[in-house]
Order: structure tokens, then C-alpha cells, then sequence
């Protein structure tokens, strides 16, 4: 009987005393490994400073976390250049902002091709693999090179845009069809499903029924899967959040007001800059309102250096912003620690409108 093998850019290896945190793909693994055993296998989060990097595993609660450094190159280029500076923003519409340099593609095929190595000692013939997000698109490819005939599945956490976009994506018939090679690819929507499937119908001539396509003897199955929340688990552990002394600190500060939260990384692609203008103009519309609602944005994670886009666009409307929603305990959006996942859950409880990422 084969064991179930998580793989994604980032491990989330759990650590003593450490707080959850909010996000999407670590609520949705932890869950799938709750009641079973198996393997979370991805990059350590590290930078190597030394040559040889060596992959490092530790067992807890049955679950074996395996991992890898980035040397400082790979980091450059996987990571900071082609995973998010080129699949980010185009998967996200928007071609604007993509920056392509071959170096940046050529670093993204070999972390990928470095990550099916290492797997490849630690899969056995039988295990059920299941690989996570944009960053290891072509994984699946690697693996099936090195003769792996185990059943893979992918799923991406962000959108897939149609064929008229994914085309801008430089080298999209080198990439994009390598996803063929999963036996099951999920999206959060039924757009993304059909988006995919109209471009290996456009560009790849393949035919499908009922979003199967037959590639190479194989049946590759396209469906839809949201990510959702365990929500009698979330209801009781934001009731027990909310003693935090931070959380009665805020609510403390809300003086009776009511309470609109979001939390997401400041990234253009969260659309802040855009709820900051409708909140505004909502209570300038809607008169009675004012000084009886505030609206909290925090971040859930450190922001990159490329997205100072969105941070400078949200600064320069936060003064005038402030002076519509009146103050808070904290500043909501040039916060610099993200918060933890218990302290979102209690703050969420506590608002009337709550954007969460992890939902």
C-alpha cells in the first residue's frame, strides 16, 4: 500500500511553540495529512551559503518532512525571478508586469528537474503523489523521465487565465502542456478548468470528453476542487483565540464600532488599493456610517521587494483613509509582523465582513 507524497515549493515543518499560520495551501495539506501518514516534500525555505546541499527529513506525528536549500542562484532564478516574476503576474492577468529572461526560465526547469531527483530516491512504485502550485508545474515531466508511473496529481491555488494570455507567457508551449502529464490537474473554479482545457484544445490539438483528455495512452482528468475550511473547527479555535491579548487589545480599540478585516500579503494582485478607494467611497456616500466602522487590513506574510508596487499604492491613500475609519490599537496596513493564524481566526469572528485567505 503506498503512502501519500505532498509536494510543494514550501514545507511547513511543524516547530515547538510555533503559532499556525494563515494560508491557503498549508491549511489545505495539513488537512489531507491529518488522519494519515506520508511525506510533505519541498524547499526548506533556506538559501544555502555552502556548495553541497543536502535534502534533510524529519518524522513528526507520522508525517516525514523532507526538504532542500536553494543555493543562492537557484533562489534568484526559480524563485524570485520566474516563479514570481513571470507565472505570478501572468497567471494573475497581468501581462504588464512580467519580467522573462531565459536565465530566470532555465533556473525554474532545473530546480524543478533537481526537486524529481531527490524525489526519486524516497518514491516508492505504489505512492500517490500530489504536487502543489505554479512553482512546480513541470515536476510531473521530471518524474515520468525518470520512469515514475505512480498516479500525480497538481493542483493550483491561483488562477489560470485563458488561452490568450497564457500565450504571452514566453515558452508556454515548453511549460504549460508539460501539465499532461499529471494523470488529475484541480483548480479552485470552474473558469480555470475550462481555461486549461481550451488551450490544450487551441494549441495542442487535443480533444476531451467530459474534460478527459487522452494523451499518450494516458487519461488526463481536468476538474474543479475549491479549497474550503473545517468550519466547526474554525468556529471553536476563533472563540478560544479570542483571550489573545493582542485580539482583545484591537477589539478594545474598535470602541463599539463595527469591523471589516482582510489579510492578505500586500500584492497587487489582492486588489487592497481598490477596497481601501470603495471603503472610502462608501463612507462618503453613506454618511452615517462614519465612525462606526473600520476596516483592518493585515498582512499574512512578508511581502517581496518587487511587490513595492501595491505597498507604495496603498500608502498614499491610507492617511485620508484613516481619517474616514478612525484609528485602531495597530497600524492595519504598515504592520510589519503577519499575524498568525489563531489571531485571523478571532478577529475574523469578530468582524461583520472578513476576507481570509485560508478560506
Amino acid at each position: 500500500m503506498g503512502q501519500l507524497v505532498i509536494v510543494s515549493n514550501r514545507v511547513a515543518i511543524p516547530e515547538k511553540n510555533a503559532k499556525p499560520r494563515a494560508g491557503g495551501l498549508e491549511v489545505a495539506v495539513k488537512a489531507a495529512l491529518k488522519h494519515k501518514s506520508g511525506i510533505w516534500f519541498g524547499w526548506s525555505g533556506k538559501v544555502a551559503t555552502h556548495t553541497k546541499i543536502a535534502r534533510q527529513a524529519v518524522v513528526h506525528d507520522k508525517i516525514t518532512y523532507i526538504t532542500l536549500d536553494l543555493s543562492k542562484e537557484d533562489h534568484n532564478e526559480y524563485y524570485n525571478g520566474f516563479t514570481n516574476g513571470v507565472l505570478w503576474p501572468i497567471l494573475h492577468y497581468r501581462v504588464d508586469l512580467a519580467e522573462f529572461s531565459r536565465r530566470d526560465l532555465s533556473g525554474y526547469l532545473r530546480v524543478n528537474d533537481h526537486f524529481a531527483r531527490e524525489l526519486h530516491e524516497v518514491l516508492g512504485p505504489d505512492d500517490l503523489v500530489w504536487v502543489h502550485d505554479y512553482h512546480l508545474m513541470p515536476l510531473a515531466k521530471a518524474l515520468r523521465e525518470r520512469g515514475h508511473k505512480n498516479r500525480i496529481g497538481f493542483f493550483l491555488h491561483i488562477p489560470c487565465p485563458p488561452p490568450e494570455i497564457l500565450t504571452a507567457l514566453p515558452h508556454h508551449e515548453r511549460l504549460i502542456p508539460s501539465l499532461c502529464e499529471y494523470d488529475l490537474v484541480g483548480f479552485q473554479t470552474g473558469d480555470d478548468a475550462f481555461n486549461l482545457s481550451r488551450y490544450l484544445t487551441r494549441e495542442c490539438g487535443l480533444h476531451s470528453h467530459d474534460f478527459n483528455f487522452i494523451v499518450a495512452e494516458r487519461t488526463v482528468r481536468i476538474d474543479v476542487f475549491p479549497v474550503g475550511i473545517e468550519t466547526a473547527a474554525f468556529a471553536h479555535l476563533a472563540e478560544r483565540a479570542a483571550r489573545l491579548p493582542y485580539v482583545k487589545r484591537v477589539i478594545k480599540s474598535l470602541a463599539g464600532r463595527a469591523l471589516i478585516i482582510g489579510v492578505d500579503r500586500l500584492d497587487y494582485s489582492k486588489g487592497i488599493a481598490q477596497r481601501l478607494s470603495a471603503f472610502e467611497r462608501f463612507l462618503q456616500t453613506q454618511p452615517d456610517w462614519r465612525g462606526k466602522v473600520t476596516y483592518l487590513q493585515k498582512p499574512h506574510r512578508d511581502s517581496r521587494i518587487c511587490r513595492y508596487r501595491a505597498r507604495h499604492r496603498i500608502g498614499r491613500g491610507t492617511d485620508q483613509w484613516r481619517l474616514w475609519s478612525g484609528g485602531l490599537d495597530a497600524d492595519p496596513l504598515h504592520q510589519p509582523r503577519p499575524q498568525s493564524l489563531d489571531t485571523c481566526r478571532a478577529l475574523s469572528r469578530r468582524a461583520g465582513w472578513a476576507r481570509d485567505p485560508a478560506a
